[in-house]
């Protein structure tokens, strides 16, 4: 009889055990993937904040590289040497030590946000991670600095405000850049 009382207590405390909701099991997964995948491409996985709630990567067919897409929970920004932004969808092609293009990250120069258009690892490394930023600027890292996924605040409305002033300034400073060299 105690047996049987032990066996149904036991069951009863599984059942009422609090368990992990299936869409942040989904989530969690959607990170740790995210994370291998840029460790598999030679990139350290502080490239991608917290906060992935999917990821989908479509392998280009055995060359080692491929497109992916990250979706986070909110745009947000994480706090480095600068600021970097993170729209709520990051996407960009990878290839072994380096993504580009690359689109939904922006990085703060002086008060203004220029797109990340491409990052890279030297292959072997030589400890620094390089940024191409707005096409103009190419600032380097150290790798150290990307070792763990950031923290990442979420936007508020001010923030995503002054992101857009600084991104239209930089869009009007290049087409008026283009018009001139014509």
């Amino acid at each position: 009889m105690k047996f049987i009382l032990l066996f149904v207590f036991f069951l009863l405390s599984l059942s009422l055990k609090p368990s992990m909701s299936s869409s942040a099991a989904a989530a969690a997964a959607a990170a740790e993937s995210a994370y291998e995948v840029l460790q598999s491409h030679g990139l350290p996985k502080g490239l991608l904040p917290k906060g992935i709630t999917e990821f989908r990567f479509d392998d280009d067919g055995g060359g080692g590289g491929g497109k992916f897409e990250a979706v986070l929970e909110a745009p947000c920004t994480a706090k480095f040497e600068s600021g970097v932004h993170y729209n709520a969808t990051v996407s960009g092609a990878l290839s072994y030590g380096e993504i580009a293009p690359l689109s939904g990250v922006s990085a703060q120069e002086l008060f203004l946000w220029f797109p990340v258009l491409g990052i890279r690892v030297d292959v072997p490394s030589s400890g620094l991670i390089h940024f191409d930023v707005g096409g103009v600027v190419h600032k380097q890292f150290p790798l150290s600095l990307f070792d763990s996924p950031p923290d990442c605040t979420p936007d508020d409305d001010d923030d995503q405000s002054t992101s857009r002033i600084g991104k239209l300034r930089y869009e009007l400073d290049r087409a008026e850049a283009r018009r001139a060299v014509v």
